[in-house]
């Protein structure tokens, strides 16, 4: 059996180098589909990959805690769900494994004022030297991001504009405190950001978690965001925070930001879905245009084959070993050559115009997986082992006589 296996493909690879026109056309077309379905499957991956980057290092990490049902509906008195001595819980949520960081924070509306102009504006109070590092995509586009500025504020850029401000201007923030009293604290602007979500830009500023607990006169903190090892980890983290806490509710950055994350993901893997379907009916109509040109044009071989003896069993497993060395070799030159391109000309990414809901451009990387690689790769085979069998089925059942006569 063996030895038969091994005739089979030593006649297949004599009969493929004999005609190197019409094995390097095929390999070629194999090649060059299969490379630019892997190319088009990275470019897909980067997008996802940009979008959640952006969604998690800007503004939500990989997801928040809260106390159970605060989000569900909006509260006449919000502070009376917040969470209460969060030093023993910041604690214990660090020590479960997978979790690399962890961020309280405490949110709420105001006044701003340069003195001429007032305007409302969403504050989040936050440890600004434990942020610092993990939100890289927050941005900075003047002075610098807030750290252990006691007095400092980070503004939106939209919101910086509106106030005609810049770092080193002194701000006024009025706030409610929880007992209705008015309070305000004066404060100097370190940055400017830009997150790319424009009606987060226009709208949120950041300052120092004190001064935020100070100007509502209240030591809670209103939710935990979280900076885990991995995305995968998050499904665990939840449960045992579920587990320890069923007062608490953790709730993942996708579900945090339906809007602009989930939506613009399910949109997108829709429409590339329907271009992957698209690409790859036109990859496997070249493929097999090109195997049974090729086959066709053998058909006084095959009248030769069949009057020598041989079965037409035999002849398509011929053909069929053929075209499994040409969809082995064209899919593996394809997936290097899409290899080459991405970490050569693509190596520093594509710029991207504005997506929808944001407006900034965005440098998307090809990133190439192995998964896609594989399925890539099997497509590739099986794309030309079926276009051989096809035109070979087509051949093999021609009679002697009319196979002969073929010019």
């Amino acid at each position: 059996m063996n030895s038969n296996f091994l005739l089979l493909v030593n006649l297949a690879a004599r009969n493929l180098l004999r005609n190197p026109r019409r094995t390097l056309a095929v390999l070629l077309t194999v090649a060059i589909g299969t490379g630019s379905l892997f190319t088009f499957e990275g470019f897909n991956h980067g997008i996802m990959n940009q979008y959640r980057v952006n969604t998690i290092h800007s503004r939500l990490g990989y997801g928040q805690i809260n106390t159970r049902g605060y989000r569900d509906k909006v509260h006449e008195k919000p502070w009376e769900h917040w969470i209460d001595n969060p030093a023993p819980l910041l604690e214990e949520i660090r020590q479960i494994p997978g979790v690399t960081h962890v961020f309280p924070r405490l949110n709420f509306y105001s006044l701003l004022s340069n003195g001429s102009i007032t305007l409302s504006g969403r504050g989040q109070g936050i440890h600004g030297l434990e942020e610092a590092d993990f939100f890289y995509a927050l941005n900075i586009v003047e002075g610098e991001t807030l750290k252990d500025q006691p007095d400092g504020i980070l503004l939106g850029q939209g919101l910086a504009r509106s106030l005609n401000v810049k770092p080193g201007d002194r701000v006024t923030v009025l706030a409610n405190t929880v007992n209705g009293s008015m309070n305000g604290a004066d404060l100097t602007v370190v940055g400017v950001f830009h997150t790319g979500a424009k009606e987060f830009d226009d709208l949120v500023y950041r300052i120092p978690l004190k001064v935020a607990q100070t100007l509502l006169d209240s030591q809670k903190i209103e939710s935990v965001s979280l900076g885990l090892k991995d995305i995968e980890t998050w499904k665990s983290v939840a449960a045992t925070i579920g587990g320890k806490h069923p007062e608490l509710e953790a709730i993942p950055f996708a579900v945090l930001d339906k809007v602009y994350y989930q939506n613009a993901v399910d949109w997108l893997d829709s429409q590339f879905a329907v271009i992957r379907l698209i690409f790859l009916l036109i990859v496997v109509l070249g493929i097999f245009n090109t195997i049974s040109t090729g086959i066709l044009e053998r058909k006084q071989e095959v009248g030769n084959l069949r009057a020598n003896g041989e079965s037409r069993g035999q002849i398509l497993a011929l053909f069929l070993t053929e075209g499994a060395c040409l969809g082995i070799l064209g899919s593996l030159t394809g997936i290097l050559l899409a290899c080459g391109l991405a970490y050569t000309v693509l190596s520093h990414g594509i710029l991207m115009p504005p997506s929808p809901g944001l407006t900034r451009q965005f440098n998307v990387f090809v990133e190439l997986t192995f998964r896609s690689g594989l399925i890539t790769f099997v497509l590739g085979v099986a794309c030309a082992f079926l276009g051989t069998l096809m035109a070979a089925f087509k051949v093999t059942r021609l009679p002697i006589g009319e196979a002969l006569r073929s010019v």
